[in-house]
């Protein structure tokens, strides 16, 4: 048995019934990083010894007769979650050597879990990318096609998941960073409702648009992670106090009678669409009709004026979140310069990336006395105008779909040097994280090249259930998620 290709629910069995030890289980994990890394790049740290020692405690409390359902299980962190001990660098040359004196709440609540972790994988540089390109360490590539990108910001999570380098992990989201990624590599991720997973610990990007979530190798196993990271947190000012349910007991094979489903009339007109992705979304909606769902068209006016106002909104947080990043406190210095506003200088020109530097000049110009009504004013007010559109969709249905990304994956190198074309790749991605709703990434088909394709499903505010009800529903009567890359 190889172990490693293990999902999240089947480990847990075995665990449970004593059939493997998560060192075993572990151990495999970690020779699976060693012997396919080198061609993926998906990680930016192994922590080889921590997790062998947390496999080792995991067992004590397996023989003990306690075990959760991440009890033993190797999981893989994005590197910007703070994680004790453990470098933590955004893959980016300022925060190189940066190790946090804390957990985050979601790696606190993994550990109270007894889950492993076995590294912190590779991401855009401070999650400002949609390919993986922009890392300042090195680029992931697509299990399916080395020559090709994993998608970003997550990427390297979700192809650390795709290529059985680890059993689940753990992603961030702020304006498609987990859906897109999941889309390409084949694999399955919620971008969860905004307030719903506590951001405490999370190096902010935007933080009226991150959030973490899991990526996965089916839908179960995303519920399943769903169940300990989800909850309210004091020490989140932005979490909601709402109960969490238990998200598995909604992963019944009971069709999609009763189900209504919204297919947004102006997704059918954006330029670029590949006819591959065009064609597997249509098959998915059809196999949905076919479940019973009731499939209506709704419309959201202002989807056009979507990346405009997300590439106002999230670069002017960027800007203030970033500001943080001076040299003096903590990370990367130069110490060659004499004077303060040199030093400032070159230790941001030096440790920030090209696409990280874009960005917080477009925010601090937006944000600068005299500009900030025209632009970042006015994009919050159209971001409001975004969320009556959903809310108004969702009179007449219960969720939403419609492609992840325009394009199956593409080519490492062709869109990195234009910007715009790369913005948007994430036409589709954005609106849910500009009004706050749930979206889930499911595998739905292949391109002819053979790679994958994600369907998204979007739902009501705090509605995850409904989510993975229709995604596991789904899931079950399709097996796109059960094709694996060749390696």
């Amino acid at each position: 048995m190889e172990l490693y290709k293990l999902t999240i629910h089947e480990a847990h069995k075995l665990l449970k019934n004593k059939e493997i030890s998560s060192h075993e289980l572990t151990r495999a994990v970690l020779d699976r990083i060693r012997d396919t890394e080198e061609k993926v790049d998906a990680y930016i740290t192994v922590a080889d010894e921590l997790a062998m020692a947390q496999a080792e405690h995991a067992d004590k409390v397996i023989s003990g007769g306690d075990i959760s359902t991440l009890t033993g299980i190797p999981l893989a962190i994005k590197d910007l979650m703070c994680t004790k001990g453990l470098r933590t660098t955004c893959a980016s040359n300022i925060l190189e050597n940066f190790v946090p004196p804390y957990d985050s709440t979601v790696i606190r609540k993994l550990k109270a879990g007894n889950a492993v972790i076995v590294g912190k994988t590779n991401m855009d540089e401070f999650a400002m990318g949609s390919s993986n390109e922009h890392s300042g360490m090195k680029v992931t590539r697509n299990p399916w096609d080395l020559t090709r990108i994993p998608g970003g910001s997550s990427g390297g999570s979700a192809a650390a998941v795709s290529a059985d380098m680890c059993i689940g992990a753990l992603g961030s989201d702020t304006g498609g960073s987990i859906r897109q990624p999941a889309s390409h590599c084949g694999v399955v991720g919620m971008k969860p409702t905004y307030g719903r997973v506590s951001r405490f610990g999370l190096l902010a990007f935007a933080s009226s648009l991150d959030q973490i979530g899991p990526l996965t190798k089916d839908v179960t196993d995303c519920a399943i992670l769903m169940n300990t990271i989800a909850g309210y947190d004091p020490s989140d000012s932005t979490s909601v106090p709402e109960d969490v349910p238990d998200y598995t007991s909604f992963l019944r094979k009971d069709g999609l009678k009763g189900i209504t489903v919204g297919i947004p009339r102006e997704y059918h007109e954006v330029q670029g669409l590949d006819p591959d992705v065009s064609n597997a979304v249509k098959d998915a909606i059809r196999k949905m009709t076919d479940m019973g769902a009731e499939c209506v068209d709704v419309s959201l006016p202002h989807s056009k004026y979507v990346v405009s106002v997300y590439y106002v909104i999230a670069p002017c947080e960027a800007s203030s979140n970033l500001a943080r990043y001076d040299g003096v406190k903590y990370g990367f210095r130069d110490k060659d310069k004499t004077t303060l506003m040199e030093m400032y200088r070159s230790t941001r020109s030096q440790g920030f990336g090209s696409e990280v530097q874009r960005r917080i000049i477009i925010g601090t110009y937006c944000l600068s006395a005299g500009y900030y009504d025209a632009y970042y004013k006015k994009a919050s007010q159209v971001r409001t105008l975004i969320m009556e559109d959903f809310k108004n969709a969702f009179e007449t249905c219960d969720l939403i779909m419609s492609p992840v990304a325009p394009t199956p994956a593409f080519p490492i190198g062709e869109k990195v040097d234009d910007p715009l074309t790369m913005y948007l790749s994430d036409i589709f991605t954005l609106s849910a994280n500009l009004a706050g709703i749930p979206g889930i990434s499911v595998p739905c088909g292949f391109s002819a090249d053979g790679l994958p394709i994600g369907i998204q499903i979007l739902g009501k505010h705090f509605n995850e259930k409904t989510l993975f009800s229709a995604a596991y529903n789904f899931e079950q009567e399709t097996d796109f998620h059960k094709r694996k890359p060749l390696l």
